[in-house]
C-alpha cells in the first residue's frame, strides 16, 4: 500500500482526529489512527470508544488498499516538524511498517494490524430520526448552551446538550441546575417530536469542525447512537441516556421586575467588583432602583468590599438580590446583545437574563439564573 498526501492537508486533518483520542487508556489500541485506503481516499479514524471521528481525505498516486494502525502521538509529534510538503507513505502488506519519505528523510513509525480496532456504532437510517440543519445554525446553538452543561458526575443526564425537534422549531437546552440555557431556531421544521442528548465531547468536537464547512449538517440518531455528517468528516457518538428534566417547569412566567442594562458596562463592573467577593461564595449583591443598579461585594474575612453604581432602566418595586459572580459573568459573556433585561419576581426565584435585540429573528435564546440567599443585616 502506498500514496502520496501534503502535509498541509494531512496534519490538520490528523490534529482534529486527535481530539477524540483518549490521554489514559486501558486499552492500547485506542492509542492509534486507522489508516485506511480505498481508491485515492484516505480515511482516518480516531476513537475513545464513546465517540468516533472519521476524515477523508483525497491522496496521489496511490497503489493497494487496505488498512493499518499508526502511532498517534508519535505521528503527530513528526509530522510538526516537517515543512509543508508531500509525503510519500509506504506500507508493508505483511509487516505493516509503514515508512513516511520526504523531500530529505526517511522516518519508520510503529504500526498494528487494525483487527482488534474498534468500529463505530451502526445506525440503520430505516430506524432512526434523521433531519438536515445549517453548520452555522448548529455551531452557533453549541456555542449558546455548551457552557452551561453540568460537570456533576450525580447528574449525568445534565452532563449535555438536549436536541429537543418539533414541527415548527428545534430546541438546545443545558443546564447545571444553577444556570439554564434554552436556544431555539425556528427557521427549522421536523416530521415530529424527537429529542436527544448529546455529550459535551463530541459536541465540542463538533464546535472544531463546524467552523470550517459551509455546507448543511446531515443528523442521523436513534435511541443510542447518534451521526453528524459535515463535508468530509463524520462524529459517531454515544447517546445520554436518560430523560432530560423537564426544564419548562423552572421557568418563571410572572416577573414584574425589569432591569435594562448595558451588557458591556455590567459585564465589567461585575468582573471588577467580584474581586472583592468572598472567595468561598463569590456573590455579589445588586440593589435596583427606578435608574439605577448598585452592585456590590464584600469578604468580610479580609475587611475589604467594592461597589460600582451603573445607569439603568427598572420598572418594578426597589430590590435587591444576589448571585454567584461566576455564573452570571458566564451568561453575559455568551450574549451578544448590546443591552441586555434581567426578569425577576422576588431575591429567592431565578431570574431571566435576555438579550433586547436579536441578530437572527429565527433565534429565540433565554438563559435563567438562580440567586444566592443574602445575610440582610
Amino acid at each position: 500500500m502506498k500514496f502520496i498526501v501534503s502535509r498541509s492537508d494531512l496534519f490538520p486533518s490528523l490534529q482534529l482526529v486527535n481530539k477524540v483520542i483518549p490521554s489514559k487508556s486501558t486499552y492500547p489500541m485506542l492509542d492509534n489512527f486507522k489508516f485506511e485506503l480505498t481508491g485515492n481516499t484516505l480515511t482516518i479514524t480516531g476513537t475513545d470508544l464513546q465517540t468516533t471521528i472519521i476524515c477523508n481525505i483525497e491522496v496521489d498516486n496511490a497503489e493497494g488498499e487496505g488498512a493499518v494502525a499508526i502511532a498517534a502521538r508519535r505521528l503527530l509529534d513528526v509530522l510538526k516538524e516537517f515543512s509543508d510538503q508531500p509525503l510519500v507513505f509506504e506500507v508493508d502488506d505483511e509487516t505493516k511498517n509503514v515508512t513516511i519519505l520526504t523531500q530529505t528523510g526517511k522516518y519508520n513509525i510503529g504500526s498494528y494490524s487494525t483487527e482488534d480496532y474498534p468500529e463505530p456504532a451502526e445506525i440503520d437510517e430505516n430506524e432512526a430520526v434523521s433531519f438536515n440543519i445549517k453548520s452555522d445554525v448548529l455551531d452557533r446553538a453549541i456555542n449558546k448552551t455548551i457552557f452551561a452543561v453540568s460537570q456533576d458526575d450525580m447528574q449525568p443526564v445534565m452532563s449535555g446538550i438536549l436536541f429537543e425537534l418539533h414541527p415548527d422549531n428545534i430546541t438546545f437546552v443545558a443546564s447545571d441546575g444553577h444556570k439554564l440555557v434554552r436556544y431555539r431556531r425556528t427557521d427549522f421544521s421536523a416530521d415530529q417530536d424527537s429529542e436527544f442528548i448529546l455529550p459535551k465531547k463530541p459536541a465540542d468536537l463538533l464546535r472544531s469542525i463546524l467552523g470550517k464547512e459551509e455546507q448543511d449538517v446531515k443528523v442521523v440518531f436513534n435511541e443510542r447512537n447518534a451521526q453528524f455528517i459535515i463535508g468530509n468528516y463524520t462524529i459517531v457518538s454515544r447517546l445520554i441516556d436518560g430523560k432530560f428534566p423537564n426544564y419548562q417547569a423552572v421557568i418563571p412566567t410572572d416577573n414584574p421586575n425589569k432591569l435594562v442594562v448595558d451588557r458591556v458596562e455590567f459585564f465589567n463592573a461585575i468582573r471588577r467588583v467580584s474581586i472583592f467577593s468572598s472567595e468561598a461564595s463569590k456573590l455579589v449583591k445588586f440593589e435596583i432602583s427606578d435608574n439605577q443598579v448598585k452592585i456590590t461585594a464584600q469578604d468580610i474575612d479580609f475587611s475589604v468590599s467594592a461597589e460600582e453604581v451603573l445607569p439603568a432602566q427598572y420598572e418594578g418595586e426597589p430590590m435587591k438580590i444576589g448571585f454567584k459572580s461566576t455564573f452570571i459573568l458566564e451568561i453575559l459573556q455568551n450574549i451578544d446583545s448590546g443591552d441586555i433585561r434581567l426578569e425577576m419576581s422576588d431575591p429567592t426565584r431565578a431570574a431571566l437574563i435576555l438579550p433586547t435585540e436579536k441578530l437572527d429573528e429565527n433565534e429565540d435564546e433565554l438563559m435563567l439564573l438562580m440567586p444566592m440567599m443574602l445575610d440582610e443585616e
